[in-house]
């Protein structure tokens, strides 16, 4: 057993707060612009500098609102509706990845729609960056004390000080997340270069929605009909992933599958 009581405030500047959370996320915008203006720079996308730096402002406003949207409704609506300025603490944490993820595919289509730009190739560079910080992301929850994990007595349970609930022990879910995305981030890493541009986005939305449906059995959540509201919107994600990889990507799914089954073949003989 172990126990975790580490403020989540990293600092205090006046009335503002620096909290882990908060430079997480602004750590994954500069990361996704440092991949957009490398990819530019390399030829792989038609952008201006401009073009790149409006990319991502839109972006982080649509990651933001949808994120905020999606967890006021489906996980605190109760809570918020009696202090709705609350709404506003996005530096508190509380951010849906559905919701964010939603939020920013509307900002890049809008925006890519308006200056006609490749959308399934700017999804799939940022696709890498962003996996990467919403493996981060789950270790500021895991700071913070928040998406805490169902009661248990295995070794490695850890009791929340700070959290609603610091006396029982508890599944670190944040920490499995954290590692799971890592590990899809290794996947999509070593995936050979996919004939179709997007093909790397949906495999991450597949495998994403995966994990976030099998391990929020973890978590203690608000039940709607047998499931978390994350495990309902992770199967709609995830049937969305599948179809548009069956209708669009059989060229890379054939290329995929053979891959493996070569390498199986090569370990055999």
């Amino acid at each position: 057993m172990f126990t975790l009581d580490i403020n989540p405030i990293l600092a205090t500047l006046g009335p503002f707060q620096i909290r882990y959370y908060g430079i997480v996320y602004l750590f994954g915008f500069l990361l996704s612009l440092i991949f957009l203006l490398r990819a530019r720079k390399k030829g792989k996308i038609n952008l201006t500098d401009d073009n790149i730096y409006s990319l991502i402002f839109y972006g982080m406003i649509g990651v933001l609102v949808g994120a905020r949207i999606f967890h006021v409704i489906f996980w605190n609506i109760n809570y918020y509706l009696s202090r709705p300025i609350e709404i506003l603490y996005i530096w508190q944490g509380g951010l849906s990845f559905h919701g964010g993820l939603l939020g920013a595919a509307i900002a890049f289509y809008l925006y890519s729609k308006k200056h006609k730009l490749n959308l399934a190739q700017l999804a799939d560079i940022v696709t890498i960056p962003v996996i990467f910080i919403l493996a981060l992301g789950r270790i500021a929850n895991f700071i913070n004390q928040e998406i805490i994990g169902t009661i248990t007595n295995v070794p490695w349970c850890i009791k929340f000080l700070r959290s609603i609930d610091p006396i029982n022990c508890r599944h670190p879910v944040q920490l499995y997340a954290a590692l799971g995305r890592l590990l899809a981030l290794l996947v999509l890493i070593k995936l050979p270069k996919p004939k179709k541009d997007g093909f790397i986005f949906w495999m991450f939305l597949i495998m994403i929605s995966i994990g976030r449906f099998f391990l929020d059995f973890l978590r203690e959540d608000t039940i709607y009909l047998n499931l978390s509201a994350g495990q309902w919107l992770s199967i709609v994600s995830f049937i969305i992933g599948l179809s548009a990889l069956l209708k669009y990507y059989k060229e890379d799914l054939r290329s995929l599958i053979s891959l493996k089954v070569f390498q199986k073949g090569s370990k055999a003989d």
